[in-house]
């Protein structure tokens, strides 16, 4: 049985995640990583903070969000 993770779970514990940056990240690399963990998960974490906890999003929830973000509906909350 394929394990499950939760909203929370520390980054650096979950088995087997192979984390990517957007090349677009800045000259210190702080960017939001992303990895697969399990075959309908993806987890979301800050690589300032590796150890630290990690977002964990359904395919779905993933898609609406690219969905959303590609239609510029969050371009006003770029800092």
């Amino acid at each position: 049985m394929e394990t499950m993770y939760s909203n929370g779970t520390r980054a650096s514990s979950i088995s087997g995640a192979a984390w990517v940056k957007a090349h677009a990240s800045d000259a210190t690399n702080n960017c939001v990583e992303i990895a697969r963990v399990t075959e309908g998960q993806v987890a979301l974490r800050n690589s300032r903070f590796p150890d630290g906890p990690a977002l964990v999003f359904t395919r779905a929830e993933m898609i609406a969000f690219i969905a959303g973000a590609g239609a510029g509906e969050f371009d006003a909350m770029t800092v």
